[in-house]
């Protein structure tokens, strides 16, 4: 008995069956091809079971024939590499696809990013739109200041500002000489220069004390008197004195810090009037 392979497609899926010749009764057996799984082999107990059983009114089969048969389809065929061809270029399609949008998105932040304006620095200022103070120093002049509230301190006066108020200071005046240095080259004045703090409550936090056109340091007795207020203290030259006074003042109010200035034209013995 003759035993031959052909293709059969049966319900849209190719089948392998062999079949006898034309003057024998036995019928068709189907297998399944690998084309739909190409990983997959027919294992040869299965096949070796097919054609090993006697099929009804068929010649016996020889076993010399099951061996080419069975090696024939434990081995995947020829016909499923096209289609894993196709599925493979497909993925590679969809992976170029999804990493060239990824790349037009960065590229167009990035585009997005070149195109900012510069940035206008006056947006950065937090107290741009913060009333300034009316006791805040516009002008360090030689013999006075000036204030934002349109008032003027002339004559060679210091300038006292307190809780939103501004006041004449002459610390000099009590020792009877145009003096405010030690022997030591120390700023002292005599603590009734700042008698106004001991009637005001409650106090400012913190005094800054403008020395005049240079910095001196405090005499240690005071520096305890003021402490003894409750304050505390910061020592500068007058113009950075009135500085750090307009910032402090607008951003923590008139209230928690109060300034005593000396005019920036003072000197020892003379005075600051033209």
């Amino acid at each position: 008995m003759r035993w031959s392979f052909r293709m059969h497609v049966r319900y849209g899926h190719p089948f392998i069956a062999p079949h006898a010749s034309a003057d024998s009764d036995c019928r068709d057996i189907l297998i399944r091809s690998s084309i739909e799984y190409p990983h997959t082999t027919f294992p040869s107990y299965v096949a070796m079971r097919t054609f090993t059983r006697r099929l009804p009114g068929a010649l016996p089969l020889p076993r010399a024939s099951i061996a080419p048969c069975v090696k024939t389809l434990s081995r995947p065929l020829a016909a499923s590499r096209p289609r894993t061809t196709t599925m493979a270029m497909r993925c590679q399609q969809q992976l170029l696809a999804a990493r060239s949008l990824h790349t037009t998105s960065f590229l167009s932040k990035q585009k997005k990013a070149q195109e900012h304006t510069p940035t206008n620095f006056q947006d950065l200022d937090v107290l741009g739109n913060t009333p300034v103070p009316s006791t805040s120093v516009d002008v360090c002049m030689y013999d006075g200041f000036g204030l934002n509230s349109g008032i003027t301190i002339t004559d060679g006066d210091g300038a006292l500002l307190v809780d939103g108020e501004a006041f004449t200071w002459r610390p000099w005046e009590i020792s009877g000489e145009m003096r405010l240095l030690n022997d030591k080259g120390q700023f002292d004045v005599p603590a009734e220069t700042l008698g106004v703090f001991d009637m005001l409550w409650p106090r400012p936090d913190l005094l800054i004390v403008g020395t005049g056109k240079s910095i001196a340091p405090l005499s240690p007795e005071l520096r305890k008197h003021i402490s003894s207020l409750g304050m505390r203290l910061e020592v500068l030259d007058t113009r950075n004195a009135a500085s750090q006074f307009n910032l402090l003042a607008t951003e923590r109010g008139v209230a928690d810090v109060a300034a005593a200035l000396i005019p920036i034209g003072w000197q020892e013995g003379i005075g600051a009037a033209e």
